[in-house]
């Protein structure tokens, strides 16, 4: 693990307006866009790869799990890759890595592959310069392992430092296998985030965003509204005890307590979620809540894009452990709506000291900061998307955000 100084916290990360020239390198993003082929997931892994490719990188895609992947148009889970391997080649024709990808299916005996063939991926390992574990998911097998340069980019951070804490030996051997620790918890091994790091080195970085991807003229039409996109049933998979108390991995018990933000704002929000629970519908219905059916936008990612474009502005909520673990988190789809000039309010993770308070840009505690929030853009909506895309150029631009990534990695 390199000791090289951390990311500085207290002033914007970058000590130039522009990404200073870099060496050719050649580098693998690893990830899940093709088994889990959800429209969030693969705009995370395609800022990646198209941001490394700005950067003029010599950039390549793979996938080699032991997962079975998942069809969102069947919505199973099987050992069939049909739907992923089209997937991937659709992406790599839109985004420029053809003949630059490749689908493993470790599953299955013999390791059948789509794309590049087994033997490329394994030259492929020994000759990069660098090897992204995008969202820290990638298992290791004894062909990637023969590699020492591979980055871990945890996109959930609290769960794994409470692991580490607990002395958990699989978290740790998995962690020290790599050549750095990068994490979306941007207060990870400081004084604001209570969970001790036990001599991990953990650096600072967040979801990058190509801005260009999401740029728009289009002011949203009169009937828009401040709209999200969630997975309502996520408690369980990630949730973790630590000192007596219980951190849930799920948005929805902090939607519940500000379910009233749309009446206390005197204009009705939109949620994509799929809430079982009638009850708890009808609740939200009546604080001024409406929904829609998420099944499509998962589905498409051109379809989710146009639905933030659409949209006013975003209004969401984070995750309980990012929240009472303060870890600095900042939602990656909120990234994308700030880059398409819509302004967002989103709940408070320490994230304030690190981007500070702009145009745009609204943390909050309280249903009396939303209202105030919702009053502010609508005030001056010019105004607040115009700040909204310059945050999202400022903090999170692909090319500073992976060039600050690779320099910090010593690669």
């Amino acid at each position: 693990m390199l000791d090289v100084e951390r990311w500085a916290l207290d002033v914007s990360p970058f000590f130039f307006p522009f990404p200073l020239p870099m060496k050719r390198k050649r580098l693998i993003v690893m990830g899940f866009m093709g088994s889990c082929p959800i429209a969030g997931v693969i705009w995370q892994h395609i800022h990646y790869i198209v941001g490394l490719q700005k950067l003029g990188h010599d950039v390549f895609y793979i996938e080699d799990s032991a997962r079975l992947p998942y069809n969102p148009e069947t919505m199973e889970v099987n050992n069939e890759f049909d739907y992923a391997a089209k997937i991937l080649e659709d992406l790599a024709t839109e985004f420029d890595f053809k003949r630059r990808w490749s689908f493993c299916a470790r599953y299955l005996p013999g390791n059948p592959t789509v794309g590049l063939p087994l033997k490329r991926i394994r030259e492929l390992y020994r000759e990069a310069d660098a090897i992204l574990n995008v969202c820290g998911t990638q298992e290791f097998n004894e062909d990637l392992l023969t590699s020492d340069r591979i980055l871990y980019i945890e996109s959930d951070p609290g769960l794994e430092q409470i692991k580490v804490d607990q002395r958990v030996r699989a978290t740790i051997k998995y962690l020290r296998r790599h050549h750095a620790l990068f994490t979306f918890g941007e207060n990870v091994g400081t004084k604001d985030f209570p969970v001790p790091t036990h001599n991990l080195k953990w650096f600072p970085t967040r979801q990058p965003i190509v801005t260009d991807l999401w740029k728009t003229s289009r002011r949203p039409l009169p009937p828009a509204v401040f709209t999200s996109v969630a997975n309502w049933s996520t408690s369980g998979l990630k949730d973790i005890e630590w000192r007596g108390e219980k951190y849930l991995w799920s948005k929805s018990r902090e939607f519940l307590r500000f379910v009233a933000a749309p009446k206390k704002s005197g204009e009705p929000f939109e949620l994509a979620t799929d809430i079982k629970d009638d009850r708890t519908r009808t609740k939200f219905k009546r604080n001024g809540w409406r929904f829609r059916a998420p099944q499509d936008l998962s589905a498409d990612y051109r379809l989710y894009r146009d639905y933030i474009r659409r949209s006013k502005g975003e209004f969401t909520v984070a995750k309980d452990q990012y929240v009472r673990l303060n870890t600095g988190w900042f939602s990656d789809r909120s990234g994308c709506y700030l880059a398409a000039g819509r302004p967002v309010i989103i709940q408070e993770t320490g994230f304030t000291k690190i981007f500070g308070k702009h145009d745009g840009l609204f943390a909050f505690n309280s249903l009396g900061e939303i209202a105030e929030a919702v009053k502010r853009i609508s005030a001056d909506y010019s105004r607040q998307s115009r700040g909204a895309r310059k945050i999202a150029q400022e903090f999170f631009e692909a090319e500073k955000v992976l060039h600050s990534l690779l320099e910090r990695a010593g690669i």
